[in-house]
């Protein structure tokens, strides 16, 4: 029998919205799109970077809520604001992501609001971080 385990992390926006941090569906996992608020002061900082970090601290917490980590992320889709922080945004990202190399789509849409410099939404598979990792390089062929 399938388990669905939704994940509600006290957001205001979550219960305005009526959605889930997190819904895992066995061992996928998917999170909602996620800025860099930290939830225990409610603030966002000022810089890309830093907010690049709160949001991976607050998606490694929702992930830890169903057993899972970074390093089971399989896909991600980044939300930049500003077209100019893609280079910093994706410096570290791959810093942070390094040798998990998930499939990422990049896009530089509006988002909700101006203080949000950019967001993450992720699917994750449990147990991909220790799985056997077969890799392919397509560029010698």
């Amino acid at each position: 029998m399938t388990t669905i385990t939704k994940v509600k992390t006290g957001s205001r926006f979550e219960e305005h919205a009526s959605y889930s941090r997190v819904v895992a569906v066995d061992d996928w996992i998917l999170v909602s799109n996620t800025a860099g608020r930290n939830p225990a002061t409610k603030e966002i900082p000022d810089d890309v970077s830093e907010q690049l970090k709160q949001v991976f601290a607050n998606i490694e917490g929702a992930l830890g809520a169903v057993e899972s980590g970074l390093s089971d992320i399989v896909s991600a889709r980044i939300f930049i604001q500003n077209p100019a922080d893609t280079e910093t945004v994706m410096t570290q990202f791959g810093e942070t992501m390094r040798g998990v190399d998930p499939v990422i789509t990049v896009t530089c849409p509006p988002l909700g609001a101006e203080v949000y410099k950019v967001e993450l939404e992720v699917t994750a598979y449990r147990g991909a971080g220790s799985a056997e990792v077969v890799r392919i390089d397509t560029s010698a062929r």
